[in-house]
């Protein structure tokens, strides 16, 4: 595009929206014209994130103020429950790619029922269109609201779903275990996010109850064709960024390891940014920080019939930031891995 695309970003102030901004750093077609943090309004970027001080960036100002007219997109970057009044007073010609919760669930009554209230733009929900890349990217390309899944569902359907439509793997039988990184939970003041009580110890949380649950079960129950429902349990690691995913499976009738290797490794085999890894390697958080890659491991399981399938990415880019400028190149017909081709950072 020979002409900028002007971007705004509400919730700049949080993770995921500090985040865009490291990434967008390195689009060669972005330039960031608003920058959107209610509580740090009338502040430089860098205040809140010195290690932005490089940067030209506007300063901060509430979401009332930003002139939305004046973008081609925006992402929203803010806590669940707060984007929908917002997005449904935007104009409708603006791109906006959602990174909370607030559209990903389809049916509006299933949303109110996990996020315990009405949902605020049902009008918007309908447009809407999930926004996992690599499994729906022909609608992204004709959506004017795309909306990012969670860290955990990319991860998970990432694994899984080629796996259902292939009918490889039974469907009734789906056991996913979870660990992410610390910026999962935002960036608040919470006691039990301190780093005493994060450090040297690992513990489960919304066990039996997450809100992920329904979403990953939305997108597997298209994959399979039939209802489908999980043993979800998500944990919590005391590291910066990072999200390993074990699934257990139970294979379709004559199904084995290998077969499922197969099967994801020609779903995925054109794309940039997943890697099936060959037989006895092992996903790592350490392999893809900081990088909007996703790595997929399968073992055959010692109890006969099942295998583990085991994905990990970078909760903050390929579970957030980096898919949401990922689906933006997608809805502005950019080359996909247009300013993401950043490769993990290692130790």
């Amino acid at each position: 595009m020979s002409d900028p695309i002007r971007i705004g970003i509400l919730g700049a102030s949080g993770y995921t929206g500090a985040e865009l901004v490291r990434l967008l750093a390195g689009h060669p077609d972005a330039q960031i014209r608003v920058l959107t943090a209610n509580q740090q309004a009338g502040q430089p970027m860098h205040a809140v994130y010195p290690h932005l001080r490089s940067m030209d960036l506007p300063d901060l100002v509430t979401w009332e103020e930003a002139d939305w007219s004046a973008l081609d997109v925006a992402f929203c970057a803010l806590p669940h429950g707060t984007s929908q009044a917002i997005v449904a007073q935007m104009p409708a010609g603006l791109k906006v790619v959602d990174l909370s919760a607030d559209f990903r669930l389809r049916d509006v009554d299933t949303y109110a029922a996990w996020y315990g209230k009405a949902h605020q733009a049902p009008e918007r929900q309908r447009d809407a269109v999930y926004g996992l890349t690599e499994l729906n990217r022909t609608a992204i390309g004709h959506a004017g609201l795309v909306a990012c899944p969670g860290c955990y569902p990319t991860a998970a359907l990432l694994a899984l779903s080629p796996l259902l439509d292939a009918g490889t793997v039974e469907p009734g039988d789906l056991i996913i275990d979870a660990k992410s990184g610390v910026t999962g939970a935002g960036r608040k003041v919470t006691q039990g996010l301190l780093f005493a009580e994060v450090g040297e110890g690992i513990h489960p949380y919304g066990v039996g109850k997450h809100r992920h649950a329904p979403e990953m079960e939305q997108e597997l129950s298209l994959a399979a064709g039939a209802d489908v429902r999980v043993n979800f349990t998500p944990h919590l690691i005391p590291m910066n960024r990072g999200e390993l995913v074990t699934c257990h499976v139970r294979l379709a009738g004559d199904a084995t390891a290998g077969d499922v290797r197969r099967v994801l490794g020609e779903r995925y085999d054109a794309e940039p940014f997943v890697r099936v890894l060959p037989e006895g390697a092992t996903p790592a958080t350490r392999n893809v920080r900081g990088s909007n890659m996703a790595e997929i491991g399968v073992f055959p399981d010692r109890l006969p019939g099942r295998a583990v399938v085991v994905a990990a990415i970078d909760n903050l880019a390929k579970g957030s930031s980096g898919q949401a400028i990922q689906n933006m190149n997608v809805m502005l017909a950019l080359h996909e891995t247009r300013g993401l081709e950043l490769q993990p950072m290692f130790p």
